[in-house]
């Protein structure tokens, strides 16, 4: 190509075997070179590279630059912080699934922040009880937001100072509000969104790509929803360091290397037993720790 120009950008969005790279306030449309499937490279949104283009609308990726950190679902590189859009109810809140996203942060030293939603639906008591719930994970030391507790201009201040200078992932369970919320930190955006099924328990995808909006001096992803969440690729004796609680507390079990299940003076079993760990944290690490542990291995196909 003559008269090209090397420039360096950060892809936006992906789509359709395309990437749309940001560079100095300009979209530019690129393709991948061959090259990158044969070296099994795969261009993430989020990815900061480098391209050659002679015009916006024609361009070629030369390379992906380091990861910072990266995510399988939703597929996204280089974030600082994710935003655990987890509601109460339609979809119901799960323990399970809060601690498995949780995990999954943890391995890629991402910021974890959980927002609760539809808090609205609630009754009294069960208010009451994902106020204990909040208090639980802040223990922990996760950030949480209850935003029925504060009112909107306070909900909009700590929005502006959570998101400014960051990049920040919206994730969580199809159908708990990751669009809706977006929409009411920034109305311009204009996100589609989509009501629960009743039968299924579960929203429709309306967010069907991974893509980085400018919200409040930031970049935000708004993500495909899930109903599950994948296996996590780790050992199952190093499950233990990516729950706080857990790590924080290791070094007082009798034997190193303790995974906290059969082991005696288990520190983290007697903290379970005067109710200073969670037992729903330690029921999903058991869970999670066997469903890893049993796991079938997975050869590669030459």
């Amino acid at each position: 190509m003559r008269g090209d120009l090397l420039k360096k950008g950060k892809i936006y969005q992906s789509l359709s075997g395309f990437y749309d790279v940001l560079c100095d306030e300009k979209i530019y449309r690129t393709r991948a070179r061959g090259n990158f499937r044969k070296k099994k490279i795969t261009p993430t949104v989020g990815d900061d590279v480098e391209f050659q283009t002679t015009n916006e609308n024609e361009g070629y990726l030369l390379n992906v630059l380091p990861r910072r950190n990266s995510l399988v679902r939703p597929p996204i590189a280089n974030i600082d912080q994710a935003l655990l859009v987890t509601s109460a109810v339609e979809p119901d809140f799960s323990y399970n699934l809060l601690d498995r996203q949780l995990v999954s942060l943890e391995i890629n030293n991402i910021k974890p922040i959980i927002y609760f939603t539809k808090l609205d639906l609630l009754d009294d008591s069960k208010m009451e009880n994902f106020k204990k719930i909040q208090q639980s994970y802040e223990k922990i030391g996760y950030q949480t937001i209850l935003p029925s507790l504060m009112d909107k201009e306070k909900l909009d201040s700590l929005f502006h100072e959570i998101l400014k200078n960051k990049e920040t992932v919206f994730m969580g369970q199809t159908g708990a509000g990751k669009s809706t919320l977006l929409n009411q930190i920034s109305p311009g955006l204009q996100l589609q969104t989509g009501e629960i099924s009743k039968v299924l328990n579960r929203g429709k995808h309306t967010t069907r790509k991974v893509s980085l909006m400018k919200v409040n001096g930031g970049l935000v992803a708004d993500t495909p929803g899930f109903s599950s969440y994948d296996v996590l690729n780790i050992d199952a004796q190093y499950l233990r360091n990516y729950f706080p609680e857990f790590k924080n507390n290791a070094h007082e079990c009798k034997f190193r290397g303790c995974v906290h299940i059969n082991e005696p003076n288990c520190k983290i079993k007697e903290l379970l037993s005067d109710g200073l760990i969670e037992q729903t944290r330690y029921d999903n690490y058991l869970n999670l720790y066997n469903i890893i542990k049993d796991r079938k291995p997975i050869y590669n196909k030459k």
